[in-house]
């Protein structure tokens, strides 16, 4: 769970929009609580809600034939859970589990799509959204195949730090492992590393980026490319 969290962040999709066009989107709603380690859908579920973080974020899980998983997204106030909706398509095509409690805008399936008829603006912004999250997701797999253990840690880091809005957070070896789809060993090795470069801390589950740049410099230069493409599509 995030801890001694920044000034609360707004969900920059719904931000984007034209006062009148989010107004109605968000009329008589308020956010809703998302519950850390509570599974907000499974591969091949209906889709009925979709979800619009604002300082909590979403692991997107892809489970493999063997049992074993592996995360290839991460949703926070910079995106939105459901990309499927903007296609008329209303099947989960991944596991979607919260990793950071928080609050979120929930809207039911049909009323997304009936504002994605009447709003053009609406559909602007989320399919361009759809276009980051498809090209992030095979960069992920990109990332996962050909860049060591200890650049793809540093990126992980920094992506949760940017959707927790904290440089501290609790964390657990066994769960890095999970996301990454490595073996515990090879997090504690590389998690080790970082910490003897004084770009980390880590303690008994809680962890603290002490150097941000210093950890980005360590990063594969996938976290980079991906918040270029987040700027040059959505920014």
């Amino acid at each position: 769970m995030p801890e001694r969290k920044r000034s609360l962040p707004e969900n920059l999709l719904l931000a984007a929009l034209p006062a009148a066009d989010r107004r109605r989107l968000l009329a008589n709603r308020d956010p809703v609580d998302l519950v850390e380690g509570s599974a907000l859908g499974q591969v091949g579920d209906v889709v009925r809600n979709a979800f619009f973080p604002i300082d909590s974020f979403i692991s997107l899980i892809a489970p493999l034939d063997d049992g074993a998983q592996l995360e290839v997204g991460l949703v926070g106030n910079e995106g939105m859970l459901g990309t499927s909706l903007i296609l008329g398509v209303r099947v989960a095509p991944l596991r979607a589990i919260v990793q950071g409690a928080g609050r979120a805008w929930e809207l039911e399936a049909t009323t997304l799509s009936r504002e994605l008829a009447r709003s053009s603006a609406l559909r602007r912004v989320l399919q361009r959204y759809l276009h980051v999250s498809l090209s992030q997701i095979a960069q992920t797999a990109a990332c996962t195949r050909y860049h060591f253990l200890e650049p793809r840690l540093a990126r992980w880091l920094l992506m949760t730090r940017d959707r927790a809005h904290s440089d501290k957070f609790h964390i657990t070896h066994e769960f890095i492992a999970y996301m990454l789809g490595v073996r515990r060993v090879g997090v504690t090795r590389a998690a080790s590393a970082l910490q003897h470069r004084n770009l980390i801390h880590y303690t008994r589950g809680r962890l603290e980026i002490l150097d941000g740049r210093g950890l980005e410099a360590a990063a594969c230069g996938c976290y980079a490319a991906a918040k270029a493409t987040y700027a040059g599509v959505l920014g």
